[in-house]
């Protein structure tokens, strides 16, 4: 009755001689595999025993048969499709079961994917890049545009995201969320989450131009900001603690495009509130942000390429000190500072910081000595003093010579290059400590 075609005289034929009548909807609600995966303590039985078998094979046949049958797998067309039955005399147009059969094949694509991908994580680390990759997205929202006006764009949500990310985001106020904004926003969080701290982070176009970690939040976001207080306008702001009125005091001084914290006090949104169009977005509680996203993937053309998330933090116990100069306890909590944010900044990156904040960012160069004066040229206060931090080695002494003439006291970086041991000499010739970490951090 699904798959009997009403053009075919044979399946007519077939279907009179066994008793079999047209159907010409099909309404179905599949297992709530998804829901039951997001329920706390979800085991590997009860996901399994929500796995629906006959109902995706119910949506496929009639989906299959659009010129006939109308398949309904969404709620949300309940009331479009009832409306356009009572204006067709029960029918359904074409036009619709076309649209009705695309959703549904989508969705059971999607169910699937969300399956393979549970049973993929159920293995470990066997099947970490299996040989078929499932996305399993599912649409949000189409956004004003792209990365720039003429592209259009949509915001989709995956299976299962952490309650950590910034898919789960909760717009309090403000304009439309842009591509940008989004993509900016993801930047901020992600940086704000390294530090236990209370931080404060300034992004703009996914680099940060000012991060600060402290006690005292409203302190914090004017460090951060006077690290780059031009390239802060119209900025992004990410904080890991409950944004209290007297930091809203301080950013309602200048123009921001997006807000994001875990919280606001109710001041704090009084105050945004006289700024109409600033997004102001609220995360989920902090229950555990160690956990985070497993894949970072990235779209060439004709394919994905696919890898782990860069999420290796600095291990203390891994830090090898490679100068004369030995660094104390309070230059080493500088350097550690330094190198969590060098960590988001696009390469080659270099972080110049004191105490617990940036001084200067030099991010996005060809080479890393051009990054290293950009961070100088950056600077917002006098470097004297300051710690350096880089994304990845040295290739050359020219960066460390650069920096000795700003006097930088200490420099954190992965250590490998060929020519480590003339860096490490320039660094002993200039004084200056320096820290290996044998971890790279490209950003591209």
């Amino acid at each position: 009755g699904i798959l009997g075609r009403r053009d075919v005289p044979a399946h007519m034929e077939a279907m009179a001689q066994h008793g079999i009548s047209p159907i010409d909807l099909v309404v179905i609600n599949l297992y709530p595999f998804e829901a039951t995966l997001a329920k706390e303590g979800c085991t590997l039985a009860e996901a399994i025993e929500n796995i629906d078998i006959g109902g995706p094979a119910l949506v496929r046949s009639a989906s299959k048969n659009y010129n006939d049958v109308a398949i309904v797998v969404n709620p949300a067309d309940y009331d479009p499709v009832l409306k356009e039955m009572d204006a067709h005399n029960g029918g359904v147009t074409l036009e619709t079961r076309q649209r009705l059969s695309r959703d549904a094949f989508a969705m059971t694509a999607r169910y699937d994917s969300m399956i393979a991908g549970y049973l993929s994580g159920q293995m470990g680390e066997a099947s970490q890049f299996p040989p078929g990759y499932q996305l399993g997205l599912q649409k949000i929202q189409d956004l004003r545009y792209g990365e720039n006006p003429h592209q259009a764009a949509a915001l989709y949500r995956e299976a299962q995201p952490l309650k950590t990310d910034v898919v789960q985001a909760k717009q309090l106020q403000g304009k439309q969320l842009s591509f940008n904004n989004y993509i900016d926003m993801n930047a901020a969080w992600e940086l704000a989450l390294e530090f236990e701290a209370s931080a404060a982070v300034v992004i703009k176009h996914t680099n940060p131009c000012g991060t600060a970690s402290g006690k005292d939040q409203m302190e914090v976001f004017v460090k951060a900001r006077e690290t780059d207080p031009m390239s802060a306008f119209g900025g992004v702001l990410g904080f890991n603690r409950t944004v209290t009125a007297a930091t809203a005091e301080e950013i309602v001084k200048n123009f921001v495009e997006v807000i994001i914290a875990p919280d606001y006090e109710p001041a704090a949104l009084a105050l945004f509130a006289k700024k109409k169009n600033v997004r102001v977005m609220q995360m989920p509680a902090l229950e555990d942000h160690t956990k985070k996203s497993r894949m970072d993937i990235k779209r060439i053309g004709g394919g994905l390429l696919i890898q782990d998330a860069d999420e290796l933090t600095l291990d203390p116990n891994q830090l090898k000190v490679v100068t004369k100069i030995q660094p104390d306890e309070t230059l080493l909590e500088e350097l550690k500072f330094a190198w969590k944010v060098a960590k988001h900044v696009k390469s080659n990156a270099i972080v110049y910081a004191r105490g617990q904040e940036t001084v200067g960012i030099g991010a996005g160069q060809m080479s890393r000595v051009d990054s290293t004066r950009l961070a100088l040229q950056k600077a917002n206060k006098e470097v004297k003093g300051c710690v350096m931090a880089s994304d990845a080695f040295f290739p050359f002494r020219d960066s460390i010579d650069a920096a000795a003439e700003r006097g930088i006291r200490a420099i954190i970086q992965p250590g490998g290059s060929i020519r480590d041991e003339e860096v490490i000499q320039a660094a002993d010739e200039h004084k200056i400590a320096m820290v290996f970490t044998g971890i790279r951090h490209f950003k591209h």
